[in-house]
């Protein structure tokens, strides 16, 4: 979930869904493999050894990726995110990150990953044109962390990406994403914010959502935004920041004593489909127009139709723009809307769901 300016207004030619959002932002998931196994989003018990995942030739190449890309800046798309799985197994990605961030139209490439492999990386994305770096950690506490990373994950090397993502200077910053557990993490969410206040990263909170279908979520593993900035409150005075920009996830908010600002995503307890201006795509080349997706159109197909066809670029953004304008998605609001066909807290919502590792959170 990003979290940066665009003053783009929109394009005559850029598409307008049913409900009067334009596309602005595109997330990729570039990798559908991961080396954590956090319960959440990949737990061991089905992405075990034995899991097949995505093969080479199944994924879009950096060609596919970068032409997807091109028409979706022609279309008002400035922002792109790349996501996995964990996007830093992808062989080769700072040569993707130069070519997406040298695309006419793109004005931001982010990246979120679980921080394990950015020592190594950093300065190659850094030079490559990537913007902006967050890092997925839940828990400075060893073995909350172990727990919430599937027993994969290291904190002493997160950590130390963290550090390598601030040395290499990264120009819009570097953030922590927490997905806040009520009885696993949420009380360990002031020992972060006092790790991070005065460095000039900035913590976000994410109430835990129902993406996917296999992390078990119930209502009451919720700890919502507005009990947790009470929580923080008590510890260090906070006072609301204006959004930066119509669309802005993360509501922000700064420390009165000046240590910084954090932020709150709020899906689940104070929806914000209402402004949602970000489509998605999967590994293999589908686009989903919501995290909470149940189906995605393929452009893989398209795009190997036949690389040298004229035709396909003009095929390719008539496809996005048409997935888009018939968009209606507002899955968090109907959710929040129509707590009846919720049951002791457990979802009866809706049908299945693609999974959060396939699509990017």
């Amino acid at each position: 979930m990003d979290d940066d300016n665009s003053s783009r207004s929109v394009s005559p030619v850029q598409p307008v869904d049913r409900l009067g959002r334009p596309l602005r932002d595109l997330r990729i998931s570039v990798m559908d493999r991961c080396n954590f196994r956090c319960p959440y989003c990949m737990p061991e018990a089905t992405y075990h050894e034995a899991f097949r995942f995505l093969g080479p030739r199944e994924r879009l190449d950096f060609d596919e990726i970068e032409r997807v890309a091109r028409m979706a800046a022609e279309l008002g798309v400035t922002k792109i995110r790349l996501t996995g799985g964990e996007p830093l197994l992808r062989p080769g990605l700072p040569d993707l990150v130069s070519r997406l961030s040298a695309l006419p139209g793109i004005e931001d490439v982010a990246l979120t990953t679980n921080g394990v492999l950015l020592p190594r990386f950093a300065p190659a994305l850094r030079r490559a044109g990537l913007r902006r770096v967050t890092v997925s950690l839940d828990s400075l506490d060893p073995a909350v962390f172990a727990y919430m990373s599937g027993g994969r994950g290291d904190l002493s090397t997160v950590m130390e990406g963290v550090n390598a993502a601030c040395a290499a200077g990264f120009e819009g910053g570097v953030k922590i994403n927490t997905v806040v557990q009520r009885g696993v993490n949420d009380a360990g969410v002031p020992d972060i914010l006092a790790r991070f206040r005065n460095t000039g990263v900035t913590v976000r909170l994410i109430e835990y959502m129902d993406v996917g279908n296999r992390n078990g979520w119930g209502r009451a593993d919720v700890v919502p935004s507005r009990e947790l900035r009470a929580r923080i409150a008590a510890l260090w005075p906070l006072e609301p920041l204006p959004p930066r920009y119509r669309g802005e996830v993360a509501r922000r908010y700064r420390y009165v004593d000046g240590a910084g600002e954090i932020g709150f995503v709020s899906s689940v307890s104070e929806p914000f489909c209402g402004t949602c201006s970000r489509a998605r795509l999967s590994s293999d080349g589908k686009l989903y127009a919501c995290l909470f997706a149940t189906t995605g159109t393929d452009l893989r197909g398209l795009l190997r139709q036949s690389a040298c066809n004229a035709d396909v670029d003009e095929r390719l953004r008539t496809t996005l723009s048409r997935i888009w304008h018939h968009r209606t998605d507002r899955y968090s609001e109907e959710r929040t809307h129509r707590p009846a066909l919720w049951a002791d807290g457990k979802k009866t919502f809706s049908q299945e769901k693609i999974e959060m590792h396939y699509i990017g959170g």
